[in-house]
């Protein structure tokens, strides 16, 4: 039997990394359908103007998700207006640098698992007394990379599987209370920070030798529509595009077709060109 959907008309969701991407569009498919937005990100600018563009349902305000303290500022503040959080969606989220484990930089590596993987844990757990009140529903935004790691970004491939498993080990903490949980997943999306990962010549390489599922970029309207669908649904898994299933579910196998395919494509030589700074 079809679960029913979840109305989201009235109901109060937070978003990380909304101001622009993913959580910019998805916000306004969920404004339409008459919720109420708690708008948080790191540029001010551009989550005011989408607030602007939103209306009164709409509220921003700026934190990064590496400062405990500054997300739970920005949950009070959305509790404080709205009354409550029926839904998180813990969405921002950096693009690592092309680099291997042995010669990146130890910094940048460590970044993008504090934002990527520890911003989700920090604005899930802020949120939680509150979603728990409302038994609401925890959204997760991890990736294809929860399943295939590829070579020369094992920071994102670490957070994001990372994401995945805190997603599976809340679900059953939860489920007591009413409250559901889920985790996305997605190929490459049209956004900047794709389109910036695209433009570095290693990765280009490689590109061309990983399955077109998860290469060829998605229109970010593909992405919000799933994530719209998911949250009416209160899914466990939102999957885009829905021909990357077998991909996510056969993981083994795909990346051991995925480690062939970086041979194919040099993969020693481009791991050598990256770390003496040729690439």
């Amino acid at each position: 039997m079809a679960r029913p959907t979840y109305d989201v008309r009235d109901r109060t969701v937070l978003i990380t990394g909304a101001a622009r991407g993913i959580g910019a569009e998805t916000a306004r498919r969920l404004a339409a359908r008459g919720a109420n937005l708690a708008l948080v990100g790191l540029e001010p600018d551009l989550l005011d103007q989408l607030s602007g563009e939103l209306g009164d349902r709409a509220v921003s305000w700026e934190a990064d998700v590496r400062d405990a303290a500054a997300v739970g500022r920005a949950v009070d503040g959305a509790v404080e207006r709205f009354g409550g959080i029926d839904i998180v969606m813990a969405n921002a989220g950096i693009a690592p640098p092309v680099g291997t484990v042995a010669a990146g930089d130890p910094e940048a590596f460590e970044r993008v698992i504090d934002v990527n993987l520890l911003g989700v844990w920090r604005t899930v757990r802020a949120t939680l007394p509150h979603v728990r009140a409302r038994r609401g529903y925890v959204l997760c935004i991890a990736s294809m990379a929860a399943a295939i790691h590829g070579p020369l970004m094992a920071s994102y491939n670490v957070a994001k599987a990372g994401v995945e498993a805190l997603a599976d080990s809340l679900r059953p903490e939860l489920a007591g209370d009413g409250v559901d949980v889920g985790c996305a997943y997605f190929g490459f999306i049209d956004t900047d920070m794709v389109r910036d990962a695209f433009a570095e010549s290693p990765t280009q390489r490689l590109r061309a030798q990983a399955p077109a599922a998860l290469t060829r970029p998605l229109p970010v309207a593909a992405a919000a529509q799933g994530l719209e669908r998911g949250i009416e649904r209160r899914a466990r898994r939102i999957i885009v595009p829905r021909s990357a299933i077998p991909i996510l579910f056969g993981g083994r196998l795909f990346q051991s077709l995925f480690d062939a395919g970086a041979r194919r494509a040099g993969i020693g030589e481009i791991v050598r060109d990256v770390e003496s700074g040729q690439a």
